[in-house]
């Protein structure tokens, strides 16, 4: 596909330089540390996390 307007392609290619910041990463072996299902308290309310079958994840409040 060729687009007429080089602008905006350029806005496409954001780098980190241009205010882009890091996301913290954490290794889901390292939430779960050999369990299927963790529980998260997010302001009060409790979610459960949980890793399916097909190794998926799946929130559940």
């Amino acid at each position: 596909m060729n687009n007429a307007n080089p602008q905006f392609n350029d806005q496409r290619r954001l780098k980190p330089s241009q205010g882009l910041q890091a996301v913290r990463t954490i290794v889901s072996e390292d939430l779960f540390r050999g369990s299927h299902e963790i529980a998260i308290n997010h302001s009060g309310a409790i979610y459960r996390l949980k890793i399916t079958r097909q190794g998926k994840l799946i929130l559940n409040k």
